[in-house]
């Protein structure tokens, strides 16, 4: 049995959720989201929550459960109050900047990186060091915050690079004479 599987994802007030033609779509405050749904699982749009569970007893129905529960979920967060991704950039001289629906990045290459902000993702830099991404589609946030990472990901020496914030970078110790 699924743990995460067994809860109501429940709706807040100013949420509405609709199942039509094998699709979920639920419109809140941020805007509207909307995802495909399984055959192996079952969903009930009961009063106040969606309920999820599995088609069968397979064990390929099982394995969804869980997974789709928590898709519903992250639809409906997404909605009410949006994700955030926040990187922290360290090295002398690495920067970041927003510019329109342009975030510069100088990373110590002998050229600025220049990366365009996918639709519906929102970037600020409240400091040169710090950039804040956000975006109500949690998959479309972490994946631009990844692609931003992989410039310049945080070495195990001095811990220069993009690493998220809160992010435990391990140490290494440096050559001994």
């Amino acid at each position: 049995m699924s743990r995460i599987g067994k809860k109501p994802v429940a709706i807040p007030s100013g949420v509405t959720a609709n199942i039509e033609d094998k699709q979920l779509s639920v419109k809140g405050p941020k805007g509207t989201l909307a995802m495909g749904l399984s055959d192996l699982v079952t969903y009930k749009l009961e009063e106040g929550a969606i309920q999820v569970a599995p088609a069968n007893d397979t064990k390929a129905a099982r394995s969804h459960w869980g997974m789709q529960r928590t898709l519903v979920s992250n639809l409906v967060e997404g909605v009410t109050g949006g994700f955030v991704k926040v990187l922290e950039i360290k090295g002398v001289g690495y920067r970041a900047n927003a510019q329109g629906r342009k975030l510069k990045l100088q990373l110590g290459y002998s050229h600025d990186v220049d990366l365009d902000v996918p639709e519906g993702i929102e970037v600020k830099t409240p400091d040169q060091t710090t950039v804040e991404i956000s975006g109500i589609d949690k998959q479309q946030v972490g994946q631009f915050a990844a692609e931003v990472r992989r410039w310049r990901k945080p070495e195990p020496y001095k811990g220069k690079g993009i690493a998220y914030r809160g992010e435990y970078i391990f140490r290494k110790e440096g050559k001994k004479k």
